[in-house]
Parts: structure tokens; C-alpha cells; sequence
């Protein structure tokens, strides 16, 4: 059936949302009947008086099977009137950050949602980051919490693609190409450039946003696995079209080169009536990750639970690496079942979105976020560590697990906030002190 075809909601955005299915697929979708023209992109007038407007992601000569452009319908071009002007980024960094790189391991409990009024762009608080927007490299992980819809107000990054993993409370995100509820155990990927605004259904939110810097994230290559497995592309959400068309002021917040800009729309960015194309948020239940695993012995390595990859380099490891480890099944012989003891070439970032983890020292409930940066060792704590060594091996289910983990190659810098905020956990180490040695032992 032809998408344009599908049941759409209407402009409004009343009721369930219907999405279209797939990764990075060719979609086309118009919100009112015939907005779509049909055999050209750019007619010498549109229907229904809309504006036609390519959006590229990706160089106008990126490989057909990379390449990230759509073009769009709209009621009034994104062109802007009015100058910006520099706004004060708060708590929102942007690499290089003003604490060099620590090989010492850092964690933080779960964020406490603020007091004050703070929608998802008020309560974003940079973690750690690399790279450079400039430089097209690297990642930013961020805090978010919110506590008020964002009202009159849209975002757009120009830095960086978002990855928006929730972990507690829904949102409600509107977006130029459709309108997308995410919900905690789902993740957001929202494309560099794109105009959002999130809304809360309930009275809060909160959660974590990966800004990539490098190449969009794709799927990575399957190899030996074969044709499917891990995030399959047909489990990816995409939205129909919804528009709004209001003349109402709204503040633009751009983000660019490392800094926030303001400035004022008369109209709402968020007019797309139709469009056609790649260049497109999705979403994902990560509850659907196919994950593989021991069959005899063994852990294999976590880049078995990659999801999404922004490739740099074969060798030295990606720009930036998403990783799901969902509920799943343990069954491997003789073999220590957490994962074990690890120094890693490559920095990693963990979090909770909810359960219990076994492999990180001392508490870590949902909402809790741990940082190893290269060559850090990290591994179970010493009371994990000996409960694992003397457990009756049998088939185990890890349920109601969910946890995410970033890697990237290059050296994680910390934000200064990131160290103050009285949810930071001082010394995580202490968990691994007092390690028993048994050699040389025959156990």
C-alpha cells in the first residue's frame, strides 16, 4: 500500500500515534490529500500554495547507501528574518570541556528533577564530551530533566545529531517531519539540524541525549551473524506527517559551533505538510534488540550488543558506539556469568534506564551513570565478584534489565558541573577494596 494512503494524524496530533517502519528507509507521507507531488520534487507551484525545500544531512555526493537528505512541503520557508543573537548555554557544553580526561573512575546516581521551572532544553546538564563540532568528531553525554513542556520555544542542533534515551517519565516530541511519543525502555534519534520541541504527558522526565559530532549513526555491519539480528531496521520507528499552522511568536534556540543563539519565528517552525526522503528522526523500543550470546563458554565481547555505530575507525574503534544490553538469557558452562574483569582501549559510558546491574561496584540504581575512560579497569565488585565464583551454573535469566553503554575512541573530557551536583557518588572504587587472594591456590 502506498504510504500516502496510511490512516495520518491529523494536525492537531489527537489520539495514537501511527509511525512508518524502518532505518534510514526512502519514506513518503503527506498529511492533507495530494500534498505530495508526484515524479519531481521542486514543481513550479506545490499544492495546496506550500514551499518546496531539500534538507541534506550529508554531503550532496555521500554513497546513495549513506547519503541523508529529504525534501520537504511546506507552508513558509525556514529562511530567518531576524539575526541571532548569543544566549547563555548554562549547563550545556560543548567540547573541549574545561576538565582534562581522568583515569579515575567516575559515577553518579540518578538526577534529581529540579525545583524551579526547567523544560528538556532548561535541564540539560553536560556530563563529559570529545571532539569538537568544528572539527566534526567526537560526543557530548548530557543529563536531562525536565519538569514543564517546552512552550513557544523549538530547538535545533547544528552541532550535532541526539541520541534521547528516557529513563523516567515519557515525552511527547514534535519534530518538522511528524510527531513521535517516546517512552522509557524506547530511544530517540533525532538528525543535526532538525527543529524539536518536547513536551511532557506527565509532570516530569529525565533521561540521557548522546550528541554525536561525527557520521550519523547507522547500523553496524552484521558479518558472521548474517542477514538479521541485534537492532533489526524494520523495529525502527519513522513519523507521518503533521503540521501546525500557527502565527503565533515562537523563540528559535540554535545550536552551533559550541555555542546556544536565539531568535524569534513570527510563525511555527513545525509546517511540514508532506515530505519524502531518508533525513528523519526515529525511534526504537530497545526491549526488541535481538541480542546474541554465549551458547558453551565464554562472554563474547560487548560489541555484540552494538546497536547504532558512528564509524571512524576499524582499528582504533568509532566515533561513537551504542550499545543494548536487554533482559536476556545466560547459559554458558563453567564460565564466571558477570561480565568479568576489563581494561578497554576505547572510553565507555554506562547507564541504567532500569533494574539492577551486577557488574558495576556498590549501588547503581536506575538513573545511575558510570564513566571509564581508556585503560581504566573496571570489573565486579568484590561482593559480586564472590556470590558469581560460587553460584550453581544453570540457565539465568537477566529480567527487567535494561542498560545502555556509549563507547567512543577518543578521550572523555568532564564538565565541571558534572562534578559538583550532589548526585555524584565520591568514591566508587571502594566497592572493589578487599579483594581476597587465592594463589596459589587449586580452586
Amino acid at each position: 500500500m502506498d504510504l500516502s494512503e496510511m490512516s495520518q494524524e491529523d494536525q492537531a496530533g489527537q489520539g495514537a500515534l501511527r509511525y512508518q517502519l524502518g532505518f534510514a528507509n526512502e519514506f513518503a507521507t503527506e498529511a492533507l490529500p495530494g500534498a505530495l507531488p508526484q515524479g519531481q520534487n521542486s514543481p513550479l507551484k506545490p499544492p495546496y500554495g506550500l514551499v518546496s525545500e531539500l534538507v541534506s544531512g550529508t554531503a550532496f555526493a555521500a554513497p546513495r547507501s549513506l547519503n541523508r537528505r529529504s525534501y520537504v512541503f511546506r507552508i513558509r520557508p525556514s529562511t530567518i528574518s531576524q539575526p541571532f543573537e548569543q544566549l547563555d548555554s548554562g549547563n550545556f557544553l560543548t567540547p573541549p570541556l574545561p576538565i582534562e580526561p581522568s583515569p579515575t573512575a567516575l559515577r553518579w546516581g540518578p538526577a534529581n528533577i529540579p525545583d524551579s521551572h526547567a523544560d528538556f532544553l532548561d535541564g540539560v546538564l553536560t556530563i563529559c564530551g570529545n571532539g569538537s563540532p568544528n572539527s566534526q568528531a567526537g560526543l557530548a553525554i548530557h543529563l536531562y530533566r525536565a519538569n514543564a513542556s517546552m512552550r513557544a520555544r523549538a530547538f535545533a542542533n547544528a552541532d550535532g545529531e541526539m541520541l534521547i534515551v528516557p529513563q523516567q517519565g515519557a515525552i511527547h516530541v514534535v519534530t518538522e517531519m511528524g510527531r513521535l511519543d517516546v517512552t522509557p525502555g524506547e530511544l530517540l534519534l533525532i538528525p543535526k539540524g532538525m527543529k524539536i520541541r518536547v513536551e511532557l504527558p506527565g509532570a516530569s522526565s529525565r533521561g540521557f541525549v548522546c550528541e554525536n559530532f561525527g557520521l550519523p549513526f547507522v547500523l553496524p555491519e552484521l558479518g558472521v551473524i548474517g542477514s538479521h539480528g541485534l537492532a533489526n531496521a524494520i523495529d525502527f520507528h519513522a513519523p507521518m506527517a503533521a503540521f501546525e499552522d500557527d502565527d503565533s511568536p515562537v523563540q528559535l534556540v540554535h545550536k552551533f559551533a559550541g555555542k546556544l543563539w536565539t531568535t524569534e519565528l513570527d510563525h511555527s517552525p513545525f509546517d511540514v505538510v508532506a515530505w519524502r526522503g531518508n533525513w528523519t528522526p526515529a525511534k526504537y523500543d530497545m526491549r526488541r534488540f535481538a541480542a546474541m550470546g554465549a551458547a558453551i563458554v565464554d562472554h563474547p565481547d560487548p560489541s555484540i550488543y552494538c546497536a547504532l555505530t558512528s564509524p571512524s575507525s576499524d582499528v582504533a574503534g568509532g566515533n561513537a558506539d551504542f550499545m543494548i544490553l536487554p533482559p536476556r538469557w545466560l547459559v554458558a558452562e563453567n564460565t564466571f556469568r558477570p561480565p568479568g574483569y576489563h581494561r578497554n582501549s576505547v572510553a565507555e559510558i554506562l547507564a541504567l534506564i532500569q533494574g539492577s546491574n551486577e557488574s558495576r561496584a556498590g549501588p547503581f540504581p536506575p538513573g545511575s551513570l558510570s564513566l571509564h575512560n581508556h585503560w581504566t579497569a573496571h570489573g565486579p565488585d568484590v561482593k559480586t565478584f564472590e556470590a558469581a565464583r560460587n553460584a550453581v551454573l544453570q540457565p539465568q535469566k537477566i529480567d527487567e534489565t535494561l542498560i545502555v553503554m556509549w563507547e567512543s575512541r577518543y578521550p572523555l573530557e568532564i564538565a565541571p558541573a558534572a562534578m559538583e551536583v550532589s548526585f555524584r557518588q565520591k568514591a566508587p572504587a571502594q566497592g572493589w577494596a578487599g579483594f581476597k587472594k587465592r594463589f596459589p591456590g587449586s580452586e
